[in-house]
């Protein structure tokens, strides 16, 4: 698979209606919140939770979940190794426009590799954030009710990560939350502390 060459007609439009404007208007600044662990480890549960508690506070978000985008946007893409570099690149583009649409944007996709993750960090700069859904393999397994585990294992799912393909821990997350050993609601609280302390939105007294 190789990626299309740009063309040489294509020059990028700047908008009259500014990120800036947005974030005025929206009452809160947009960011990434990039999602990463093992299969099992949480997080689209972690990331829809997230947004539920950010929605109720009438911010803008959405969730860019890794089953959802392979139904279209990916829905040509297999999971070999070099399709899943093109899986990430085509995810990491599609959240820096949302970011500068105004949105809180969260991904929730295994993004095994440093590399592919560096390059989402260096596409869209410091409104990333990396957050590790940090859970041992043998609880993800626990929790697996697709039996994805179990059919890799027996050889049924080739390039499965954690079992037949690497899984790259973070070295320096911005934020890792421990899913195994706490509630979904505690994890929540934790990154929405942190989107508090760097100033994404003012928290809101009753």
């Amino acid at each position: 698979m190789t990626t299309p060459l740009k063309s040489s007609n294509t020059v990028w439009h700047h908008a009259t209606v500014t990120r800036q404007r947005r974030t005025e208007l929206n009452h809160h600044q947009s960011i990434l919140l990039w999602f990463t662990g093992l299969s099992g480890s949480g997080k689209s549960t972690l990331a829809h939770a997230v947004e539920e508690k950010l929605y109720q506070m009438g911010y803008h978000t959405f969730v860019l979940d890794g089953d959802n985008v392979r139904h279209g946007l990916c829905g040509d893409l297999g999971f070999s190794a070099q399709a899943r570099v093109e899986n990430i690149r085509r995810v990491s583009e599609l959240a820096k426009l949302f970011v500068e649409a105004g949105v809180i944007v969260l991904t929730a996709f295994i993004s095994p590799f440093h590399t592919d993750r560096n390059k989402a960090r260096e596409l869209v700069g410091q409104d990333f954030v990396e957050i590790y859904c940090k859970c041992p393999i043998n609880v993800c397994e626990e929790r697996d009710v697709k039996g994805l585990y179990r059919r890799a294992r027996i050889g049924e799912i080739k390039e499965f990560t954690g079992i037949s393909s690497p899984y790259e821990e973070p070295q320096q997350p911005d934020l890792s939350v421990i899913t195994s050993d706490r509630t979904v609601e505690e994890c929540a609280e934790q990154i929405l502390d942190y989107l508090i302390q760097r100033g994404v939105y003012k928290p809101k007294h009753v």
